[in-house]
């Protein structure tokens, strides 16, 4: 999760909610099990001070509306070794079981945050997982009682569920000293090898080889996802049901310097965000917005302001559309960055809206700067919150008691993140139609809240729009009345569990 001018600038320094080179330590060692002597291996000292402590398993039986589940839950880690044997990172694993299934038949799905840098607590404590920490209203404040409650919308009904904290989220750690591990687990390649191979091993470790397997990924996960599961599918021999894609980003060429579709990817959450504080709004009220930014719009801001005529019309269509000042938008040409919005929706009270979730607003804390210095206010006040309850569930509930820090949300990994180089910024689009070509049974779930600004659902629905029909038909795009985090909202989170039941039947 993040905040700063402009998605492709802030991606590198902030932290979002949140595939393979044999050239990396991490994706040499996926190729194959590293062999039984260099498993054996004692691992060097400081490799022992650094490591997790053994796994966990406790039993629980969760009483929930109409139904009672009891389950197996592990909390743990998986050892990761270089191509020499050498130990590289534990990370961290929480997984739930039902009981008394058949492991043949019974769907396990593996999920992950995005950022870089975020741990899967959002989507473990938010939507999936057995119990959940409340996100909206009162309860989304710094000072709220981090208390857990049971989640009556768990996925567990339907799939087992393994939540991953890539290397520095979590409890999730480095046993190994230096940059070089740092970069290959840093990188958009090594990060896909290491989360790819960490699901083969738990798949392994707790034989679960012939279940139904699907993969599931928020914000960022929107490119690990697809990638994930092209390397499961070419590098670890393991075939993926389903994929499930919760906000996702798919392709950053869309954030990217002075690129036109970011504009038009924005402008109906921006007029998402107008109308709802007039009355709810659902995608078929935005209508009217998204046809303007395929045609008109975009071609208005083809013409250049150097087209004065073109630069007006669009300037005044846009401000009507967003609920910005006219002289603003007049001023920025109609080209509305994400925290100019941010600051200019409600700037006439004092406050910004979340980038989020532009439906929250809360107060500008330097309202007279001519600077925007302003953080988020519809995601970090659940920084506090979610990180105790992360760490109650796992050191008291499950009892698992590692040693060091928790890092919800870890700036440190996005700031030293590699998103690769060259004249094509990082996308999953192709993966997309890669895996979608290779298994002609695999389906996919895109969701998206529609007051997202952070990875507004228009972005997704233009680049899906351009696949092929093979591709597109096997893809269902769902969005609600939300932000990034769309399940914090009751009837989301309902419709979400609705959508990942009604793929695994």
């Amino acid at each position: 999760m993040s905040m700063s001018p402009g998605f492709a600038r802030r991606v590198a320094l902030a932290l979002i909610l949140l595939a393979t080179t044999a050239a990396l330590a991490p994706a040499r060692a996926q190729d194959a099990s590293p062999p039984a002597t260099a498993q054996s291996k004692p691992a060097p000292a400081d490799a022992e001070q650094h490591k997790l402590p053994a796994d966990s398993t406790t039993r629980h039986t969760l009483a929930l509306p109409g139904r009672s589940l009891s389950f197996t839950a592990t909390a743990g880690s998986i050892r990761l070794f270089n191509d020499k044997g050498e130990p590289q990172a534990d990370i961290a694993t929480t997984a739930y079981q039902l009981d008394n299934t058949e492991a043949r038949t019974r769907p396990v799905t593996f999920v992950f945050n995005g950022g870089p840098g975020a741990s899967s607590a959002w989507l473990q404590l938010g939507a999936a997982g057995p119990w959940r920490l409340p996100m909206a209203g009162d309860a989304a404040v710094a000072s709220a009682t981090p208390a857990l409650q049971p989640n009556a919308e768990t996925w567990l009904d339907v799939t087992d569920l393994v939540f991953i904290d890539p290397v520095g989220t979590g409890y999730s750690r480095f046993v190994a000293s230096g940059d070089d591990v740092r970069k290959q687990f840093y990188s958009v390649d090594g990060d896909v090898a290491a989360i790819a191979l960490v699901i083969r091993r738990w798949l392994e470790k707790h034989d679960r080889l012939l279940s139904p397997k699907y993969v599931a990924g928020e914000s960022y996960g929107g490119i690990r996802g697809p990638r994930v599961v092209r390397n499961l599918q070419t590098r670890q021999g393991i075939g993926v049901k389903g994929l499930i894609l919760v906000s996702p980003l798919l392709d950053f060429r869309e954030y990217s310097g002075s690129s036109l579709l970011q504009y038009v990817a924005r402008l109906p959450t921006m007029a998402a965000a107008a109308r709802q504080r007039k009355g709810p709004v659902t995608r078929a009220d935005l209508a009217d917005v998204e046809s303007y930014a395929r045609g008109e719009f975009i071609t208005d801001l083809l013409k250049g302001q150097a087209d004065q005529a073109a630069t007006q019309r669009l300037a005044d269509r846009v401000a009507a559309s967003s609920g910005i000042d006219p002289a603003v938008s007049r001023r920025l040409a109609g080209r509305l960055d994400t925290s100019e919005f941010q600051r200019e929706f409600d700037r006439a009270n004092g406050k910004v809206t979340g980038r989020f979730d532009a439906s929250v607003l809360g107060f500008d804390p330097f309202p007279d700067s001519s600077d925007a210095q302003f953080s988020d206010p519809s995601s970090e006040s659940l920084i506090a919150p979610l990180t105790s309850a992360a760490m109650e569930l796992t050191r008291n509930m499950l009892q698992w008691r590692p040693s060091g820090s928790y890092h919800l949300l870890n700036g440190a990994v996005s700031q030293q993140w590699d998103f690769g180089r060259g004249r094509s910024p990082v996308e999953s689009v192709t993966q997309l139609r890669e895996i979608l070509a290779v298994d002609p049974k695999l389906q996919v779930l895109v969701t998206h809240g529609l007051f997202d600004l952070a990875t507004p659902y228009f972005g997704s629905v233009v680049a899906i729009d351009q696949l092929p029909p093979f591709a597109s038909k096997r893809i269902r795009l769902v969005t609600w009345p939300g932000g990034h985090m769309t399940y914090a909202r009751d009837d989301a989170r309902k419709a979400l569990r609705g959508e990942v039941g009604a793929m695994m039947k």
